[in-house]
């Protein structure tokens, strides 16, 4: 079986889902401010092509394999004396070994997850055309960082999109676990796609506070 056919379809399918996920806003779609998450949203991938390194994904301890999720969303810990991470991602998944692979990435465990936002990334500005960098938001952080700011991971939430015929199956026939949602490709892939009000409220109940009967 020639699997190069195979290999151009799934990169240009990830270019396509990255290109539409760099118009999403700062804070994704359909997430309200809460107060189990009263700290700053920022869009860590995708990022400018040009741009400097990106956040990523890591075990400790672990110097080369890092995850680099097609979309990656952090929540900030507003406190300095009690810093941590949310993150919501989203995995465009064009077979389902791959969407295999990438559910593995982020299975339940006992060990920690961490994220490292680089240097250029908090220096950079968040949201063109202001200026503001990015670590200004970040109210955890009171001084310019001189090196890569690396948090626990506390909340994993995950979006995986897959083609139609693959999502019919998957919902006909497996269970997600808790922390994972599921969308068809073409939502990733639309124009405008984090306007749609369906989109929205899927991110709406991946949030954290979606877990409350109610919020105080």
């Amino acid at each position: 079986m020639n699997e190069a056919p195979a290999a151009v379809c799934h990169v240009g399918l990830d270019h396509q889902v990255r290109r539409q996920l760099r118009k999403w806003p700062q804070r994704p779609p359909g997430v309200l401010p809460s107060l189990n998450q009263p700290g700053t949203w920022l869009r860590g991938r995708p990022g400018d092509a040009a741009g400097p390194a990106h956040p990523f994904l890591k075990l400790p301890g672990s110097n080369r394999l890092r995850t680099l999720p097609d979309g990656l969303w952090l929540h900030f810990s507003p406190s300095a004396s009690d810093p941590y991470v949310d993150i919501l991602c989203i995995e465009a998944c064009s077979s389902l070994q791959n969407l295999l692979d990438k559910r593995s990435r982020f299975a339940p465990s006992t060990g920690s997850l961490l994220a490292v936002c680089p240097v250029p990334w908090l220096l950079s500005a968040a949201q063109h055309p202001d200026p503001t960098p990015r670590w200004r938001l970040i109210r955890m952080l009171k001084t310019e960082p001189q090196e890569p700011l690396t948090l626990p991971v506390r909340d994993i939430r995950v979006v995986f999109g897959l083609k139609s015929r693959h999502y019919e199956g998957f919902v006909r026939h497996q269970m997600p676990h808790p922390h994972e949602f599921f969308c068809p490709m073409e939502a990733l892939t639309a124009e405008g796609g984090h306007e749609d009000p369906a989109m929205q409220a899927l991110m709406s109940r991946a949030s954290a506070s979606a877990n409350f009967m109610r919020l105080p």
